[in-house]
């Protein structure tokens, strides 16, 4: 059992861009430049709307269908702490895998360090969060059934 695809997808969406409202409203009057739709685009030389877009499908689909079919069942508690729990794990690759290799360091290091790590983690588990309640909880789905028609 899982939650409906749509409500994931539809959770992601929301989740990424309460999440992106995050980074480019809120993050720069903390004196933070989150701009991801930048780092992404320069890292896979899209520009910078090409990386709003990988953001947004990462955001939307392909995160919410990793979280359905892969750790819903496996991640403790509610639907929000499950939700958050997976934030926190995109939280952790980004820092770990992905801002290395655009060249922000480990943990934001070249990208104004633990504050920068710190607003990230609070995006992320917004994120997370706000995909994990809006999913809900997993929904039993019925086998399909075969009919025979008589002629």
């Amino acid at each position: 059992m899982h939650p409906g695809i749509g409500k994931a997808v539809g959770g992601g969406f929301v989740g990424t861009l309460a999440m992106s409202m995050m980074m480019y409203l809120v993050a720069p009057m903390m004196g933070l430049n989150m701009d991801v739709a930048a780092m992404l685009g320069g890292m896979l030389g899209i520009g910078w709307t090409g990386g709003m877009l990988m953001h947004f499908v990462n955001g939307t689909i392909v995160f919410p269908l990793i979280y359905v079919f892969a750790l819903y069942s496996r991640l403790p508690g509610n639907p929000a702490l499950k939700g958050t729990t997976w934030g926190l794990i995109l939280w952790l690759v980004a820092q770990v895998v992905v801002m290395p290799m655009a060249g922000a360091g480990l943990f934001s290091a070249a990208m104004g360090g633990m504050m920068a790590a710190a607003g990230s983690l609070v995006g992320h588990v917004l994120y997370g969060a706000v995909l994990g309640v809006i999913a809900g909880e997993a929904v039993r789905t019925r086998p399909a059934t075969l009919s025979s028609s008589r002629a």
